[in-house]
């Protein structure tokens, strides 16, 4: 398999001078529970700082703490449940699982979003990546599974050649976490070399599905995977440069727009 390099993330579209707000990106994310605040929040921190908008849709406590956040985010809404398929339909694209419990109700939730929906990209991670059934995918999503998420969804052993071989069956995009990141498309593959011990700390998946699912927005899936695979390791290169290994996924979403400026700009 080929590696994921910096020329890759030069093919990331970048917002054209003299465009408006809301072109360049509309997220929604569904995340967060009583027992995880935090998880959707990183996401959230994450993607705000690249996407034109965000539409944030949690329990009420979580919307509530979101705007106490606003002066350190960007743009984005904080909707209710109820109303959070409006967003879907206004979305380039939709993040869904940080923080969420593992229970029938994300499971439900998860199930029914993405069967109305299936023409919508989507980036499946944490809760609803626990609870769904691999029968659900289809080739608008991508997932981001650890060992134990990916062979807990396919009953198969998690390999190089099984991330392969299961995104060629559901025809999704796979983004396997581990020492080396394996992103599989149906038809190819790429491994995302990099990173440190740092990054084992609690968050910083959060962090990396917020990033992958704002450059899904307005980029194809597969590029997305890799691209916030490889900005992700960077930028934990980047912290460790600086304090070592001793820093949390807060600091990852700082660190991130000033990795991609270098990268990109």
């Amino acid at each position: 398999m080929e590696n994921v390099t910096v020329d890759d993330i030069k093919n990331l579209y970048l917002p054209p001078k003299g465009s408006h707000k809301g072109k360049n990106g509309k997220l929604t994310i569904l995340g967060g529970s009583k027992l995880f605040h935090g998880a959707s929040l990183w996401a959230l921190k994450t993607a705000s700082r690249i996407c034109d908008m965000v539409f944030y849709s949690s329990i009420p406590e979580n919307n509530e703490l979101t705007q106490k956040l606003k002066s350190d985010l960007y743009d984005f809404i904080a909707v209710s449940r109820e109303e959070v398929e409006n967003y879907i339909e206004e979305s380039d694209a939709v993040l869904i699982g940080p923080g969420l419990m593992r229970e029938q109700e994300t499971r439900e939730m998860t199930k029914n979003l993405l069967w109305k929906y299936s023409h919508k990209k989507w980036v499946i991670d944490a809760g609803s990546l626990q609870m769904m059934e691999a029968e659900w995918l289809n080739k608008n999503c991508i997932i981001t599974p650890h060992k134990k998420e990916f062979e807990t969804l396919f009953k198969i052993e998690a390999t190089q050649e099984n991330v392969q071989k299961m995104a060629q069956k559901y025809g999704c995009i796979i983004l396997f976490k581990g020492p080396d990141d394996v992103i599989c498309s149906p038809t190819e593959c790429k491994i995302c070399e990099g990173g440190n011990a740092g990054m084992t700390k609690g968050g910083t998946g959060d962090v990396l599905a917020g990033l992958v699912a704002a450059l899904a927005c307005k980029n194809d899936l597969f590029l997305a995977a890799c691209a916030g695979s490889f900005i992700n390791k960077k930028a934990g290169e980047e912290l460790y440069k600086k304090v070592g290994y001793y820093f949390n996924a807060s600091d990852l979403c700082d660190q991130i727009p000033q990795t991609m400026g270098k990268l990109l700009l």
